[in-house]
Formats: structure tokens, C-alpha cells, sequence
């Protein structure tokens, strides 16, 4: 027996992390803050739970209150002992962050966000931001409002309209969450990325969750990402609450089995090697202190940590439990004051009362009196506000103390972005490739991945499910540090490991460290399977960047989502992995400039057109790369435009006048296969038969979007759209822009004209039986040129 099969039969070793209870490492006493503090402490929960009340019961009846009320004290002790943050500067990345993965509590950002300003207008007003760049209380007016749709009072006072899940239009939010389990590894991004550039003391990223957000398959890969690669600056902070939509016993608790998991959220976490300390009083705000003071000192073993607290979703609203998560009180019923009436013994003020309409201009006018009330109750207790402005500045203070400043060698981003580096027009010379090449599309971005990445010192972190050598991504890394990234054994590596083959996580994880602003991060793997997997957190980050744009004054950060193995020449891997429809699934599906798909044919048009996307600063790049050795051609010889014309997105490979006669009309091809096929075995036959066609190839579909009308216009004209057919290795939509007649649609050729999934083989026989091969290209370009 081999010495690897000899450690199969050991008992599980040691992990680098620990698991314990939070009174297990601190002194009874340190439990129990002062008597001055809790008081203050008291009366802050007090406000934010009628605060977020007020925000379900006005809305109109709508949001999350129940998990907003069960984490209140975590995020109050985070937002005000927790942390080391200048409020007055929300942009700041030198500074500690709290993500929301948890994106459904929302409101109770809102309201803890809202309710910080005030302690701030108060007790420290030296701390406030230009308002642009606060949170207001009267923002809260806007909650799940469309800004087409703001009542009056939310509109003349300027409200910020809030988004039902968390994005970085709100100040302090550096990332959009709340969908499928995205905000745990974009988090953890966020993380990866600080830790990269501030090595020796990076900000530290808290993220807040529940145990029904970590059921996601993602979030588990993502875990087992942060523990291999020791992300000692993370610190994920659980919720656990047993109750979901459906559901009062997500996990196993004891000896009881939960309706979903039978894992609890210490035995995930630890699973994944993170440093775990269990909180059974997790809304006592002594515990809480307690156990955010000692994930720093748990930390210093070089993982990161998991706070588990055992909470109740909706304790003290009159609504518990699963029953509080998307639902509360009935509009200004007497079970909704009763749930004031905390706030109004602790501040001694009294809620204004309604008895009219929801939504109406009169429920408007009550609900910003109530807010109000509870801006006056703060004012007139004064106390309360002065202990955490106080705060506040302490944690100002913390930050300043610590003089965050990047490493020396740290990546410069700016390199890739330098229009000296990044000519669309100008291929550097160790990218140049020479007629009768024979290269992969997949190698060519490769080279181009690792080409920046020396450029800018190290600014592409990438990686592949389990295929880095199979999709050339190996190459993105090429002069850095062998090996995968790891904290702090190989950080100068390039490359990520994580989960494996898991890009749910690896999508989302990236666009976390694309977010942070210092890195691109590239994802690479089978096109049939990343532009499904990774659409969901592909879409969060394009929301993100988009809604941040605003707030953060700043171009977008993009991620690269690299569809390898695109299309049918990955035909010996069967119809289950040679797809034609991955493109469909992207390309005129998110708003224009968001995300840009690349589809090149030949190798050498890789350099233009990332350098035109990346020049063009989308929050996403999608090349389509296949696995083949190609031939590079002679350009010159066959009469072809330069490989820089692919930077505009759409290429006229022949032109002819339709007012010269003969002439046959326009022929669209997209897809590396299918113009390969037309130019090495149709255009001969083409120019033998004195043919005389307009033929374009298909780059970009979102570069072409991108130019003016008028170059779009005269590069395109929509005649030729009219009398188009379209040939493509991809689906038919994807040609609709491009042959708008009913008879080119027609008779256009694409992958599934036949009704069927092609089959298995080489790629020169899967595209015969597709009907894409020369031979039937040329057979339907014969019967359209003769048409009437």
C-alpha cells in the first residue's frame, strides 16, 4: 500500500482551526458592559426595532423584518465597537467593511445605517459626509420605492430610493446581494482582494448571514475557498435562527434533524477549517461585544472566523419565526403600536397615530412624523447619541491609528488601463502571431490574460474548475509564483483555488475581488456550464457596479467570465458539453455597456478586442474561446481587414456594392467554427463562381452596440440586415439583430436547425451532421444567391 492510501485509513487530523463557546475563552465578566453603556445600549435596540417596524408597517407592508430584528445587536455592536471606519468617507478602502450577505435584511440595514446618521447629526456632527454621501433617516421614506414613483414628501426632502436588497447605491454598501447565496463568497472577495494589497494589516470584511442563506451550494464552496487560502481577514457573522420562509428547523439542532441540512452552522464552518465560536445568547449585546472583541484574538491562528449566535427571528415584534420573515402587522394595527411600545417607555415619546389609507399622501405625511418622533426622541434624550458619537470616533480614531497603506509591490491596476498598454490597434510584440500558426483561441487570451497581468505587477487573479492547464488559464499566471494563492505560505501566486470544480462560487467570489478595485479577477471553464452557473452573480455585479457608478464616482470594475470550450468543436465531449446556446444566455441580456461577449475567430483578434472591452470598462467580459488548435491565417492573402478591425465589433470580410451588378446579398457568420469552415472551403468557391456578397463576421455584438449610430449605420447598414442570411455556431436568436428578414432567418444555419442536439465526435463531424460544414454552407449560399 502506497504511503497516500496508508493516510486514507487515519482518523481526521487536526484542522488549523477551532471550534468553541464564546464562555469557554472570556471571563464571565467581560459579558457585562458598564452600566452607562448598557443603558445607551438598551435604548439603541429599543429605536431600531421600532425603527424597523415603522419601515415593514409604512412600506407598505413590505420587506423583512423578522431577520432584521434577530441581527440587530450584531450589526449595532459591529457598526459601533466592531469596527475601525472613518464615517465621513464611505469610499474609503483602507478601512473595515460589513456586507449584507444576507440581502433580505435589508431593512435592517436601512434602519441601522439610518439610526447611525442620527447618533452621528447629534453626538459627533465632525463625522458627517457631505449628504449626498449619508443615509439618512428621511431616506427611509423611499424604501422600496421606484424613483418614477416617490410620493411627495420622499420627493421634495430628496429620499435616496432604498432597493429592496442591499446595492451600492446606498453609501457603505460595496456590493449588491441578497440572491441565492451570492453575498457570502462576493464577500469574501471583497476580502481576498484587502488582504492582497494591505498584507500585513488588511481591512477586515464582516459579513452577516443566516443559516437559510448558507444552505446554497455556493456558499459552501466559498467556505471551503476562504479556509484553503487562510482569509484571516474575514469574519463571518451567523444569524441562526432555525426559521426561513417555509421552514422553523432549517438545520439540525441537537439531537433534533432540521427540514433542510443536517448540518448546524458550527459544523459547516469548521468543515471548512474557520476558526467557530458559538454564541447561545446571541441577542444579549454583552455576549455579542464579547465575541466580536475575541474573533481577533482567534484570528491570530491565521484563519478566518465564524460567529455563530443563536438568535430568534422576530423576538419582541409580536411575530415570530418563520412567520416574520416576509410578513409583519397589518397596516397601523394595534399589534403594530403595541410593538412601539418599548421605544416609546425607553424615550419616554409617543408613536402619532394613523387610522387612514396605506400608501395614500396622508399615511406619507404620518410616517414622516413618525420618523420624526423618533428623530426628536433622539435629540431630547441627547445621552444616548453622545455614547455612540463617541464611538463613532473612537472608531475613526482606530483606523487612523493603523495607517493602512498598500505593500510596496502591490498590483497596479492602472497599468492595464494605460491607453500606452491597452491599444486596440497596436498588438504587443510578444502577442503577435505569424501566418501558419497553429494556436488555440483559449491560449491566445491566455497570453493576453498574463501579458496584462506582468503589465500591471500582478492585478489578474484567476482560476478554473479544475481545468487552469485544459483552458490555457494557467498562462494568466505565467511569471508569478507557482502553485495556488495561500495566506501566507504563496501569496505571490496568481492563481485561486476554489472549492474545485465549483463555479457558482468562483464567478461570484471574483467579482468580489474585481469590486475591490485593485484586481481583475478571471473565471475560466466549460462555456456550457459558466455562463449558467455564474449568470446570477455575473448579473449582481453588473447591478452593482452600475448602481455604485453614482455613489462612488468611479468607472466599473470588470470581471472576465471565460467561456472555454465554447461551442461544437468540444464535440468529442458529447452534446452535454459541446453547447451552442451558452452565448444566447448572455449576449442582450443585461443593460448596454454592463457586459461585453467576445466571440473571435481567429486567434490573433484576441488583443484587440479584450483591449477594446477592457478600454470600454464593462462590469463583465465574456470571451468565447474554443479548444482546437487552429491555423492562424494569411490575412493579406485571402484579402481579409487587419485583426484591430474586430475591435469595432462587427467585420466586413468582403464588400460589395449592391448597386454593382451582379450582386448576391449578405452573408453574417458568428462562431469560430462555422468561419473557419466558410473561409478555408466556401470563399474559394465563392470567388471561383464570381459571387459577389457582403460578408461580415460577428466580433462583439455589444462593441458593435457601442459605436455611434452613425458608424453603426455605415458599417452595417440596415439594408444589408434585411437581405441578410446568417450562419452561426451559436443559436439562431443570437442572429436576430443582424438578419431581420422572415426569409433570412429562414434560411439561415445554425446548430439546431435540424431539431436536435449534435452528437458526439470530432469537431469536422459534429458540424457536418449539424449541417455547418463547407459543404452545407456552400449548398445554402448556392440556393440563396439564385433566389428571385
Amino acid at each position: 500500500m502506497c504511503a497516500d492510501m496508508k493516510k486514507t485509513d487515519a482518523l481526521p487530523g487536526k484542522r488549523r482551526s477551532v471550534m468553541a463557546r464564546l464562555e469557554e475563552q472570556v471571563d464571565a465578566k467581560a459579558l457585562d458592559p458598564a452600566p452607562a453603556d448598557r443603558e445607551a445600549w438598551d435604548k439603541l435596540d429599543a429605536a431600531y426595532r421600532a425603527t424597523c417596524a415603522i419601515l415593514y408597517n409604512f412600506v407598505p407592508q413590505s420587506g423583512h423584518p423578522g431577520g432584521s430584528i434577530s441581527s440587530g445587536r450584531i450589526v449595532n455592536g459591529l457598526l459601533y465597537a466592531g469596527m475601525d471606519y472613518s464615517l465621513n468617507d464611505p469610499g474609503d478602502e483602507r478601512q473595515d467593511l460589513l456586507c449584507y450577505a444576507a440581502g433580505h435584511k435589508a431593512l435592517g440595514l436601512y434602519v441601522s445605517w439610518a439610526l447611525r446618521n442620527e447618533m452621528a447629526r447629534i453626538g459627533a456632527p465632525s463625522l458627517l459626509p457631505d449628504e449626498a454621501r449619508q443615509h439618512r433617516l428621511e431616506d427611509l421614506l423611499a424604501f422600496r420605492r421606484n424613483p418614477a414613483a416617490l410620493l411627495p414628501i420622499a420627493a421634495r426632502l430628496k429620499a435616496r430610493p432604498l432597493d429592496g436588497h442591499p446595492t451600492p447605491a446606498t453609501p457603505f454598501v460595496r456590493i449588491a446581494t441578497g440572491a441565492s447565496g451570492v453575498g457570502v463568497p462576493a464577500s469574501l472577495g471583497l476580502a481576498l482582494a484587502a488582504l492582497d494589497v494591505y498584507r500585513s494589516d488588511p481591512p477586515r470584511v464582516h459579513i452577516l448571514e443566516g443559516e437559510g442563506g448558507m444552505t446554497p451550494g455556493r456558499v459552501s464552496e466559498a467556505l471551503a475557498a476562504a479556509g484553503t487560502m487562510r482569509l484571516a481577514n474575514a469574519v463571518l457573522h451567523v444569524d441562526w435562527n432555525q426559521a426561513s420562509i417555509d421552514s422553523n428547523k432549517v438545520c439540525r439542532e441537537g439531537d433534533e434533524p432540521g427540514d433542510y441540512v443536517q448540518w448546524n452552522p458550527m459544523e459547516l464552518c469548521h468543515l471548512h477549517d474557520l476558526n467557530v465560536l458559538f454564541v447561545r445568547e446571541g441577542m444579549n449585546i454583552g455576549h455579542v461585544l464579547a465575541a466580536q472583541g475575541q474573533a481577533r484574538e482567534l484570528a491570530k491562528n491565521g484563519q478566518p472566523v465564524a460567529i455563530v449566535y443563536r438568535t430568534v427571528k422576530g423576538q419582541g415584534y409580536g411575530i415570530e419565526g418563520r412567520a416574520s420573515h416576509g410578513a409583519g402587522h397589518a397596516f397601523c394595527s394595534p399589534a403594530f403600536y403595541e410593538a412601539m411600545v418599548p421605544f416609546e417607555k425607553a424615550f419616554g415619546q409617543t408613536i402619532p397615530r394613523f387610522s387612514g389609507t396605506a400608501g395614500s399622501r396622508e399615511a406619507e405625511e404620518n410616517y414622516y412624523e413618525v420618523l420624526m418622533t423618533v428623530r426628536k426622541a433622539l435629540e431630547n434624550d441627547g445621552k444616548t447619541a453622545q455614547v455612540f458619537g463617541q464611538k463613532l470616533q473612537d472608531a475613526a480614531g482606530r483606523l487612523a491609528a493603523r495607517k493602512r497603506t498598500p505593500r510596496a509591490d502591490a498590483p497596479r491596476i492602472e497599468k492595464v488601463y494605460d491607453p500606452k498598454v491597452l491599444d486596440p490597434n497596436t498588438t504587443p510584440a510578444t502577442l503577435k502571431l505569424e501566418p501558419g500558426k497553429a494556436t488555440t483561441l483559449r491560449a491566445a487570451l491566455g497570453d493576453v490574460l498574463g501579458y496584462l497581468n506582468r503589465e500591471s505587477g500582478g492585478a489578474v487573479l484567476s482560476v478554473a474548475a479544475d481545468l487552469l492547464g485544459s483552458t490555457s488559464m494557467n498562462l494568466a499566471s505565467k511569471g508569478f509564483a507557482d502553485g495556488f494563492f495561500k495566506c501566507p505560505d504563496n501569496m505571490n501566486s496568481r492563481t485561486l483555488a476554489i472549492g474545485g470544480i465549483c463555479e457558482d462560487a468562483q464567478g461570484a467570489l471574483l467579482c468580489g475581488v474585481s469590486t475591490y478595485g485593485h484586481h481583475i479577477g478571471a473565471s475560466s471553464s466549460y462555456g456550457a456550464f459558466i455562463a449558467a452557473l455564474q449568470h446570477v452573480a455575473a448579473r449582481l455585479h453588473a447591478i452593482g457596479q452600475q448602481t455604485g457608478q453614482d455613489q462612488h464616482h468611479r468607472p466599473y470594475n470588470p470581471y472576465i467570465m471565460v467561456c472555454a470550450h465554447a461551442g461544437l468543436k468540444t464535440g468529442e465531449d458529447g452534446p452535454t458539453h459541446a453547447d451552442p446556446q451558452a452565448l444566447q444566455l448572455l449576449t442582450g441580456n443585461f443593460p448596454q455597456g454592463t457586459f461585453i461577449t467576445l466571440t473571435p475567430w481567429d486567434p490573433a483578434e484576441m488583443w484587440p478586442l479584450m483591449a477594446e472591452a477592457l478600454r470600454r470598462r464593462p462590469a463583465v467580459i465574456a470571451p468565447f474561446v474554443t479548444r482546437p488548435n487552429e491555423v492562424v491565417l494569411d490575412r493579406v492573402k485571402l484579402g481579409l481587414p487587419p485583426t484591430s478591425a474586430s475591435a469595432k465589433g462587427l467585420v466586413r470580410l468582403r464588400a460589395a456594392d449592391p448597386e454593382a451588378k451582379p450582386y448576391h446579398g449578405t452573408i453574417v457568420l458568428h462562431g469560430s467554427d462555422v468561419a473557419y469552415a466558410f473561409l478555408l472551403d466556401v470563399l474559394p468557391r465563392i470567388e471561383q463562381q464570381k459571387l459577389r456578397f457582403n460578408v461580415y463576421y460577428v466580433a462583439s455584438a455589444e462593441l458593435f452596440e457601442l459605436l455611434p449610430p452613425d458608424e453603426q449605420r455605415e458599417l452595417y447598414p440596415e439594408g444589408r440586415a434585411l437581405e441578410a442570411i446568417g450562419i452561426t455556431g451559436f443559436t439562431l436568436p443570437t442572429l436576430l439583430p443582424w438578419v431581420t428578414s422572415a426569409d433570412g432567418r429562414r434560411r439561415s444555419l445554425h446548430p439546431f436547425r435540424k431539431g436536435c442536439f449534435p452528437g458526439s465526435g470530432q469537431a469536422a463531424h459534429v458540424l457536418k451532421q449539424a449541417g455547418l460544414d463547407g459543404d452545407a454552407q456552400w449548398e445554402a449560399i448556392e440556393d440563396y444567391a439564385s433566389r428571385k
